[in-house]
């Protein structure tokens, strides 16, 4: 594939998976904010702690061969159907262990209810299944429009699905109905949608083959799955489910930020760096290029969520929630690394170095889990601020076997983030002076007055030092003005 159609192919590819991201996530956002005004925090909470085990059952399921077939070089159609029957096969022993596991969970937190929701909510791994080897194969063939209409389509169906049931007094059951009414709108539209269809035919030869790329990833993959919801079962444990609710809708505003540039990456670079696995120079380019590009789109997003938090939470949530502002605040500086971690595992994954990838789960792991002993010593802030803290020593943490592996290191990697995260936290101090001088404002208005100054100082800060990433794509964006125009 000659450089130019890679390019074009790769643009085209993060277009559409950003806008899958934002659209799905933007309607689940606004059908979140319905159900936040019509549950409680602690029926939040309760949902909270179940997903935590549906999470770390998927990711058995999911076996790291998803990757799998993303990384290998040669995947036909044998090999995505025999992960798929796989994959199912593992999605009836895991769901076999949570409907086991359910009352012990429901006893062990002293909640009755989370019995039966565990055992409805165990069935979405079967269509989880089916999703992540029909993900794989959108991801190979970059054909991210199929899955655009099918998640969006998905995400209207659940929420309608789950605002109806709020509104009819089932409280938690409302979110156990979204998630389950979206796994199998999702599955179905993508059967619509997207090329592939699984086939009547399974070679174990195959599973074995990937098998030794993929238990690797399962491995990594299931530490930090694992080391993630730590946070959660702890809260839920020690504290109450009132603020593991309050934890976990403080964390979702900047993780829908950094989540959807996150998947957007991951999805387009691996098999993009997987087709340049043997040329690192190349590699390293594109690595900087998305390394710029998307400090300079996420950070001032997530500083500027830093600086509106409070003034946000009252417009969409209203004051039962401002118990999670400070959540809010210390995950927007988490998550502020994220770029880092995934354009640095994505080179990783795409060079076949799952052994690398494992050893790194590993080593961050211990930072995590000593961060987390220290933390729940003090209090649930303290617990949680340490979390942004490791968040950040990981970045060293990942970084360093691409030194090697492409000739690009972690310090070289924080100098091409450190001018977009420098204009990010000024204006992040500007929005939040804007805050305090305009308190007396009704907090609607604020909030808009707060986001249109800082948007706007972004670009005219940006314009002013003529940032890299800023005059790149305005050259795209006047270059395809320019095609427009001809056509």
């Amino acid at each position: 594939m000659a450089e130019t159609e890679m390019r074009q192919k790769l643009a085209k590819g993060l277009f559409w998976k950003l806008l899958e991201n934002g659209g799905a996530q933007g309607v689940q956002f606004v059908i979140t904010m319905i159900l936040a005004r019509l549950l409680t925090p602690a029926e939040y909470g309760v949902v909270g702690i179940i997903m935590v085990f549906i999470t770390i059952a998927n990711v058995f399921v999911q076996n790291g061969f998803s990757t799998a077939l993303v990384q290998k070089r040669r995947a036909d159609p044998e090999d995505f159907s025999s992960v798929c029957w796989f994959e199912l096969a593992a999605a009836l022993v895991m769901y076999g262990i949570l409907y086991g596991l359910s009352g012990g969970i429901a006893a062990f937190y002293k909640i009755q209810v989370l019995k039966p929701i565990v055992r409805v909510l165990g069935l979405v791994l079967f269509p989880g299944a089916v999703i992540s080897v029909q993900t794989a194969y959108v991801s190979r063939n970059m054909e991210f429009k199929g899955l655009f209409v099918s998640t969006l389509a998905a995400s209207l169906v659940s929420g309608a699905v789950s605002i109806a049931m709020a509104f009819a007094g089932l409280g938690v059951w409302a979110m156990a109905g979204q998630q389950m009414t979206y796994y199998l709108a999702l599955m179905t539209a993508l059967f619509v949608t997207v090329s592939w269809k699984p086939r009547r035919c399974f070679c174990l030869g195959r599973i074995k083959e990937m098998f030794s790329f993929g238990w690797k990833v399962l491995c990594a993959s299931l530490l930090d799955t694992v080391f993630n919801n730590l946070y959660g079962l702890f809260i839920g444990k020690i504290y109450n489910e009132e603020l593991l609710g309050s934890y976990n809708r403080g964390e979702q505003f900047p993780k829908l930020i950094a989540g959807n540039l996150g998947a957007a990456i991951q999805a387009v670079l691996l098999p993009a760096f997987s087709a340049r696995q043997d040329d690192p120079v190349q590699m390293c380019q594109m690595a900087r290029r998305v390394m710029k590009l998307s400090a300079f789109a996420v950070l001032p997003m997530l500083f500027g969520l830093f600086g509106v938090a409070d003034t946000l939470i009252l417009v969409l949530l209203g004051p039962k929630w401002l118990i999670c502002v400070p959540f809010l605040r210390i995950m927007c500086v988490a998550y502020c690394f994220w770029p880092i971690h995934i354009i640095n595992l994505q080179a990783v994954n795409a060079m076949g170095r799952s052994d690398v990838f494992l050893k790194l789960e590993i080593a961050k792991k211990v930072l995590s889990l000593l961060a987390l002993l220290i933390g729940v010593r003090y209090s649930v802030y303290v617990m949680v601020g340490l979390k942004a803290v490791q968040d950040f020593l990981c970045t060293f943490v990942n970084g360093a076997p691409n030194r090697r592996l492409l000739g690009y290191s972690i310090w070289q990697q924080w100098r091409d983030i450190l001018p977009s995260a420098f204009l990010a936290a000024f204006m992040c101090l500007i929005v939040m002076a804007a805050g305090q001088v305009l308190a007396w404002m009704a907090p609607g208005i604020r909030l808009v007055i707060q986001i249109g100054a800082g948007a706007g100082l972004y670009v005219v800060l940006a314009w002013g030092f003529r940032m890299e990433s800023f005059r790149y794509l305005w050259s795209m964006a006047r270059e395809r003005r320019k095609r427009a125009q001809g056509e």
